[in-house]
């Protein structure tokens, strides 16, 4: 059977089958070559230089340069704070290829303890920016430096850095003022400025340090260096220098602060001396200290367990944060808000049988000399500290008025302008009341707050500002840690300074000092015996602050309480009185009276201030106050 010869092959309809084919082979590989060169030109010219700089890291890094931190000065420019060399560990995590075997490998050259290894491990997942090496271990010392070294090659990602560590010289006595700095937390690094901080391990904590940060710190710098294929540094290409830290010059003196310390002779306690007329802080003292070198590089868990559960607290600032009831050493605050509130006058008198009254009520508000010192003036009830001329003047101004004119010399509110961490302590009234317990204010209570007791509670600082105030006639000078930031000077006009105090009759203010100097050097003063051979005109004021209420009979036996529930002893003072350049508020902690064991403190200070005494014999001064008989109790 024969088929016909065009059933069987089509020529014209294959040519155009192949036709189509090729030329959609034809496009296709013109448009994968066209998808390829776009492709080739987007890499090669848009994205150069995101290529290009990748491809450099491979041999070229910036590594961050930590600025040096600012040093701090006394006011006489002796160095309170430095910067020592040291050898810090650090860890690049980009660089380590095995973390968990790294740390192990670490602890076992290191010899690290349970508690050590397991902060190592924190601070290595602790974020940073990509390949900014995280501070692993600070301080090495020269064992330690030596089995690294012989290790290196199997520690990539591992190096020591030489670095400037902050130190303290005195890190005891200074340590509550200057506070200390410490390595950045994880929290912190949240909220710091990369860029700033880049390269840096540690930020001010605490006290001046923390409050002056910004002023320490500085600006960090860059360098750019080539490195090999294990990450080795092989030559740096370039650099932009940090800007190191301005210095700082503090208004404490240092010799100043260490007779402080030495009066407190390991007492609970502050003692805190401004200059009036500047505001500057001469001396800022807490009692116990601590080594605040112990937390730059990091205090083991033991040490610091074992300060926080110190007894005494050697961790608390008392000099800004302490809260203590004023005691008799608010007598002539209120004796001077007395005469601006028109309540008394200087010459008048009242009769003192040895207790006060309210109208209507049997309780007897009992004066500390129980008999009474009779017919007693303003000067006098200062003099002798008397208790019922201040319940009296206390119930006729009423807590109102009390609030107001005491708020007006400090009590109750931050004074300090660069203290970090200050307490504003509490200056009691009956809004605080209601809001705190949800009772009215009653009158009994009003003649507590009229000796310096019951709710009312001050800081060191506050006491020693609201007689620099005093001292000041009224003029408020807020006080200052700082006096110069490198060359230029702090200025006195600092912000939330409160206004000065208006009196109608500036001769109101004589009549005040004259009755705080016969505290020392009248007949009947409380601490006649501080004043004997005093070479300059000095007034003060003691005070006996209770650690818990006696009833209305009952009478205060020191010898019959345990040591930390005797009266805390209180001492303020300015002297020159014609031209105050030193005021003092002295507290020490159960201590009994103010004018046996505190004044003797305040005398010290201005000495060494006004007379520029070297050398005090302190064990002659604790003798005294051991022996002192002269002073009344609870005063």
């Amino acid at each position: 059977m024969r088929f016909r010869r065009d059933t069987l092959k089509n020529p014209q309809q294959e040519l155009r089958i192949f036709r189509v084919r090729s030329l959609l082979a034809t496009l296709l590989v013109l448009t994968l070559t066209g998808l390829l060169m776009g492709r080739m030109v987007y890499l090669q010219v848009v994205q150069h230089e995101i290529y290009s700089t990748r491809s450099e890291k491979n041999r070229v890094r910036v590594e961050p340069l930590p600025p040096t931190r600012g040093l701090i000065h006394d006011r006489n420019g002796v160095l309170l704070a430095e910067n020592r060399p040291t050898y810090n560990l650090t860890l690049t995590r980009e660089r380590v290829e095995d973390l968990e075997g790294t740390l192990d490998l670490l602890e076992a050259l290191l010899e690290l303890s349970v508690e050590e290894a397991e902060a190592f491990r924190v601070r290595s997942r602790q974020r940073q920016r990509p390949f900014q090496p995280a501070l692993l271990m600070s301080d090495l010392n020269e064992e330690q430096i030596a089995h690294l070294a012989v290790n290196r090659h199997r520690l990539p990602g591992i190096e020591i850095e030489a670095q400037l560590l902050r130190y303290y010289p005195d890190a005891e006595i200074m340590a509550h003022a200057l506070g200390y700095v410490g390595r950045i937390n994880a929290e912190e690094l949240k909220t710091l400025d990369a860029g700033r901080y880049a390269g840096t391990h540690f930020i001010g904590k605490t006290g001046v340090e923390r409050f002056y940060e910004d002023v320490l710190h500085g600006q960090a710098g860059l360098r750019k260096v080539e490195t090999n294929a294990r990450g080795r540094v092989l030559r740096e290409l370039g650099r932009t220098d940090p800007v190191p830290g301005q210095n700082l010059r503090l208004t404490l003196d240092k010799e100043l602060q260490i007779l402080a310390y030495e009066l407190l002779d390991g007492r609970r306690g502050s003692i805190v001396a401004i200059a009036p007329k500047t505001g500057e802080i001469l001396a800022m003292v807490s009692a116990p200290g601590f080594d605040s070198n112990q937390f730059v590089t990091g205090i083991d868990f033991a040490s610091y367990r074992a300060l926080q559960e110190d007894i005494d607290l050697p961790l608390f600032n008392r000099a800004i944060r302490g809260q203590y009831p004023p005691g008799s050493t608010i007598k002539p605050f209120l004796a001077m808000a007395g005469l601006i509130e028109g309540a008394i006058t200087p010459d008048r008198t009242i009769n003192d049988p040895g207790f006060y009254q309210l109208p209507n009520d049997s309780r007897r508000y009992r004066n500390w000399l129980r008999w009474g010192h009779g017919r007693v003036d303003m000067e006098r009830s200062i003099a002798v500290s008397n208790n019922t001329y201040y319940y009296s003047l206390a119930h006729e101004l009423g807590i109102d008025r009390l609030h107001e004119q005491m708020s007006a010399f400090g009590f109750g509110q931050r004074v300090g302008h660069d203290v970090f961490g200050e307490s504003a302590a509490l200056m009691p009234s009956r809004e605080w009341k209601r809001g705190r317990f949800g009772q009215p204010w009653f009158p009994g209570e009003t003649l507590s707050v009229g000796i310096g007791q019951g709710y009312w509670q001050v800081t060191p600082l506050q006491l020693a500002t609201a007689t620099a105030v005093l001292a000041n006639r009224g003029e408020w000078v807020r006080p200052r840690l700082a006096s110069q930031i490198d060359d230029e000077p702090v200025s006195l006009q600092l912000p939330g300074t409160p206004p000065d105090l208006a009196v109608n009759d500036g001769a109101w203010w004589d009549r005040v000092f004259s009755g705080m100097e016969k505290v020392l050097t009248g007949h009947e003063g409380t601490a006649r015996r501080t004043g004997v051979g005093l070479e300059y005109r000095m007034g003060g004021k003691s005070g006996t602050a209770q650690v818990f209420s006696l009833g209305q009979d009952q009478r205060y036996n020191a010898d019959e309480l345990a040591e930390r529930l005797r009266d805390h002893a209180l001492f303020m003072a300015f002297a020159p009185l014609e031209d105050p350049q030193i005021a003092v508020a002295v507290i020490v902690e159960n201590a009994g009276g103010g004018s046996t064991h505190a004044a003797h403190l305040a005398r010290a200070m201005t000495d060494a201030w006004l007379l520029e005494e070297e050398a005090l014999d302190v064990e002659e001064l604790r003798e005294a106050m051991e022996n002192d008989t002269g002073s009344v109790a609870g005063n």
